[in-house]
């Protein structure tokens, strides 16, 4: 017999309600630091794992590096333009262009503050208003690493004497360029830009671009 009921306007149904990620630890049988730096630990745990067929377990070991998780902040001006900063990164042998970013590594610090404090020491600027873009794992078979993404609007330059960080190593020489969003996104499309917050940033932006930014989650101007 059909049915009179519908669902809720905020209730989520069909591909929607079975697709999403979801929080879950399989038990771990032990667990061995097999090095530790100032910022990063390397572990082995051995987890147990569903048996062949789904009979039974089995324990198997993984490796991954455990780390605090970074931010990263796509910087839009009134323009519509993305600010891109190049910097040299030694693992990839690149320079790349990325958005400002820098790992949650000062104590106490959340995503938002450090995507915030980011702003100012790599670029100079401050924003009014700050929204919320996708959060990801950018390597989940070999690191625990989060990034949370934000948009940056309302931007003003913060005085020399205010920024209290001095640039050293990489961040020493760093290149900027402001680019207009749709620009941005063929970068992205014809594979020049290769960094991970940049092109999900960069991606992001430009879908939610089409409502003029509505849909974007507001978040505590700081």
């Amino acid at each position: 017999m059909p049915s009179d009921t519908h669902p809720a306007e905020n209730e989520t149904t069909g591909a929607d309600a079975k697709v999403a990620d979801a929080p879950e630890s399989w038990p771990v049988d032990r667990s061995e630091v097999r090095y530790r730096s100032a910022r990063v630990t390397m572990r082995t745990d051995w987890v147990e794992m569903p048996g062949a067929g789904g009979v039974g377990t089995t324990v198997a070991g993984r490796d991954y590096m455990q780390h605090p998780g970074a931010a990263a902040v796509l910087a839009l001006d009134d323009d519509g333009r993305v600010l891109l900063l190049r910097q040299y990164r030694h693992p990839a042998r690149h320079t790349l262009w990325e958005l400002p970013a820098g790992m949650i590594d000062v104590e106490g610090e959340g995503p938002l503050p450090t995507a915030r404090r980011e702003l100012v020491e790599e670029a100079g600027l401050r924003a009014e208003r700050w929204y919320g873009l996708p959060d990801f794992f950018p390597s989940p078979g070999f690191s625990d690493e989060r990034i949370h993404v934000f948009m940056a609007r309302g931007l003003s330059e913060v005085p020399a004497e205010e920024i209290d960080f001095v640039r050293e190593h990489e961040e020493t020489d760093l290149a900027a360029e402001w680019v207009p969003l749709e620009d941005a996104v063929r970068l992205v499309m014809e594979g020049r830009l290769h960094n991970g917050p940049t092109v999900i940033g960069i991606l992001a932006a430009h879908a939610a671009s089409a409502d003029g930014f509505a849909s974007l989650r507001a978040l505590p101007a700081g």
